[in-house]
């Protein structure tokens, strides 16, 4: 099979990286402050990575068996430790030459005892002469622990722990409840850890996303920026005028990071709440959908750049920026990289937030749905060209099987035909570059030398909105309590999503009781958020709805269905939303395999001097197909790359469950390994006593694929003295 798209790009070589003093620690999440995936390690090459072998295998505990758990952890390693997380949560140091386990350390519960649920992408670890201290988030605290002992440091918050919650400059009742959790570690600029949050993005009400800086030692907070204006603040003329008091989203999920030098943080942010309709939030809103230079002692902004204006397609920044060093008629220019879900990589002056490539505002199509204003442009870049496909038509339609294309077609022309920046309708929207990319959380590396190395999938996704009206028959409310919290991730029928890893609630009866369920709405259990914010009674009668759609609310209250009624949802999930989403559904086949022509994931490096591409692959293979002779289609993936000036790049990511090394001048598959489960996270490399190790987290999860609970670690075979 070949790809007549990536038959342009030409196979050009790269110097080998200017030579550096070699740093054996993995001491910041993706590497360094700067987020650069790069290693200064070289004694893995291009020549004998071939020979790596597994030295070492950790089994954190914890694995789902549901098969729904998973680890994205970028490992930290300092001075010979190795830190991780288990699928739980819990945090763990091992000697990283042998695997053999130190300490151990589980978060205490949270509100109302709920063990802490969600994913954990890495820690932050900060030293100043003898004081040390791991930052660590799970759920909706930081807490501060020893790295010495796993012991929580008391000193820091309220006994070792900060709730991030508080401190929101937000009316505390308002926001009692909501969804908010550490998912990627805080970045670190001297003794202030700023902090990246995950909030809610639906239709429900949401916590506002702001950019806040706490002390190290003490855990006070010392800076706030809000992305969502406040009055007299540069960029509220851009909402409507009390959005500041009711709004949310607009948060850095992805990560952010720091350059020291300067004294600058990049923090990337998500789109506003609800993200497909934002009839509540006319205008281009600022700070969501942005790249944002802080000063990172003050939190002052520096300079800004809108990636989408008022968006209503998730179009935000999926991952961390990356700093890096480019050259333009021959002077050197200190610059931040981002790439975006469309595919896209915007380049700009770290000083001045000047795109060093063209770029223009494009009209866009209006909306069709009640209440929207989409905003009439948006900017696109001109160079690099995308890393991912920007059309999905009739001829990119698959040609698996003429069964397999024939329904594609059917149901490609229900939807509205395929364009860029397609507003969301009721018809259904075609996403492409999908909902998780183009570019995902893991990030793109960057060397020395400019090249830039990202993995891409090149997923459709279907969007279709709904009348919020259509959910509103029943007297207690549930319907549209469902639709407003749940139809977005388990489906209009309550099917569930198995390409998305979301369990279908159909016969949830026969496994859980009501109280059962109402618990979980509580706390929240894997990377579902905690729906505490809606009433204890609002919980029993939801629960009992997705038990059963015809239960009567006395009986599933125990009491008489006319306290509240609609009135309890409108105060639980809000009402400013006239529409709602059947949810994140992948454009599939009948057979589950991907509506569009492959790749289905590529692996790419840029040069982001030129903006030219160097090379391009595909990334992964199904095994059931290579056997039917159909070439590596590549896979759908998620974590990062990681680069070593051994000239070598390593990735796991890909749906197959393997683990791979390319050479990073030429895109040539060196060396691959199958994994115990999908290592869908970024790797880390380091060395212990003159010896290089690459590890990965390998928690799987994803894409239907088994849950993992393992850390692998890889090595060249000692030589003999």
């Amino acid at each position: 099979m070949t790809f007549p798209h990536l038959a342009r790009l030409a196979f050009i070589p790269l110097l080998a990286s200017t030579s550096v003093a070699a740093d054996a620690n993995w001491a910041a999440y993706l590497g360094d402050s700067g987020g650069s995936h790069y290693s200064t390690l070289n004694a893995i090459t291009t020549e004998n990575v071939k020979h790596l072998q597994k030295v070492w295998e950790y089994r954190a505990s914890g694995a789902g068996a549901d098969n729904r758990s998973q680890i994205q952890f970028n490992p930290l390693v300092i001075d010979g430790v190795l830190y991780g997380s288990s699928p739980e949560l819990d945090l763990f140091a091992l000697n990283a030459a042998s695997g053999f386990p130190k300490w151990r350390f589980t978060p205490p519960p949270g509100v109302g005892g709920a063990k802490p649920t969600g994913v954990s992408r890495g820690i932050t670890f900060w030293r100043e002469g003898p004081e040390q201290r791991i930052i660590f988030g799970a759920g909706r605290y930081l807490h501060a622990i020893d790295p010495a002992t796993g012991k929580l440091i008391e000193s820091f918050g309220e006994k070792g722990r900060i709730d991030l919650l508080a401190d929101l400059d937000a009316d505390d009742a308002e926001i009692a409840g909501r969804s908010i959790v550490s998912t990627t570690p805080p970045a670190l600029y001297r003794d202030l850890i700023i902090v990246p949050v995950r909030v809610g993005e639906g239709p429900a009400p949401s916590v506002p996303g702001h950019i806040r800086a706490y002390d190290v030692r003490t855990g006070k907070r010392r800076w706030i920026f809000h992305t969502i204006p406040h009055p007299g603040e540069f960029g509220y003329d851009t909402w409507p005028a009390d959005a500041w008091k009711r709004q949310g989203g607009a948060n850095c999920w992805a990560g952010m990071v720091v350059d020291n030098e300067r004294g600058l943080a990049f923090v990337p942010t998500g789109s506003a709440a609800f993200d497909f309709h934002g009839g509540d939030r006319v205008g281009a809103n600022l700070f969501a959908n942005c790249l944002i230079a802080l000063d990172a002692a003050t939190g002052k902004r520096k300079w800004h750049f809108q990636f989408v204006h008022h968006d209503v397609w998730d179009r935000d920044p999926p991952a961390a920026p990356v700093l890096c060093e480019v050259t333009r008629d021959g002077k050197k220019i200190a610059a931040v990289a981002q790439v975006l879900k469309s595919g896209h990589v915007w380049v700009f002056n770290r000083d001045t937030g000047e795109s060093l490539f063209p770029w223009r505002e494009e009209p866009i199509p209006a909306s069709d749905l009640k209440g929207e204003v989409t905003w009439p442009t948006q900017p696109m870049p001109l160079k690099p060209a995308p890393f991912a496909r920007q059309r999905f038509t009739e001829e990119d339609v698959t040609t698996r099987t003429p069964a397999a294309r024939d329904a594609v077609l059917r149901r490609l022309r229900e939807a509205r035909p395929h364009q860029p920046w397609d507003p969301p309708s009721e018809r259904g929207t075609i996403v492409f570059p999908g909902f998780d990319g183009g570019a995902e959380w893991g990030g793109p590396a960057v060397d020395p030398k400019g090249i830039l190395y990202v993995n891409s999938n090149e997923m459709p996704w279907l969007l279709q909105m709904v009348p919020t009206q259509n959910y509103a028959g029943d007297a207690s409310g549930t319907k549209a309590l469902y639709a407003q919290l749940c139809m977005s991730c388990h489906g209009q029928n309550r099917e569930g999503n198995a390409a998305a890893n979301i369990p279908t609630l159909a016969g949830i009866g026969a496994r859980l009781k009501p109280a059962d369920i109402a618990a979980i709405l509580k706390s929240g259990k894997g990377v579902m958020p905690s729906f505490n914010f809606i009433p204890d009674r609002a919980k029993l009668a939801l629960a009992a709805y997705l038990i059963d759609p015809t239960t009567d609310e006395r009986a599933a209250t125990g009491s008489a269905p006319e306290v509240e009624h609609a009135g309890m949802v409108e105060r639980a999930v809000g009402s400013r939303s006239p529409f709602v989403t059947t949810g994140y559904n992948r454009f599939l086949d009948p057979d589950g395999y991907p509506a569009i022509s492959p790749p289905w994931g590529t692996l790419n490096a840029i040069d982001l001097n030129s903006g030219e591409y160097l090379w391009r692959r595909p990334l992964g293979e199904l095994p059931e197909l290579t056997a039917k002779g159909i070439a590596p289609t590549g896979t759908e993936n998620y974590g990062g790359p990681v680069v070593t000036a051994g000239g070598v790049l390593f990735i796991a990511a890909t749906k197959d469950e393997k683990f791979r090394a390319f050479s990073a001048h030429t895109g040539e598959l060196l060396w691959e390994t199958q994994l115990p489960a999908g290592g869908y996270a970024t790797p880390a490399t380091y060395e212990v006593n003159g010896r290089q190790y690459v590890v990965i987290a390998c928690g799987g999860g994803k894409m239907g694929t088994k849950s993992g609970d393992s850390y692998v670690a890889f090595a060249l075979p000692r030589t003999p003295n």
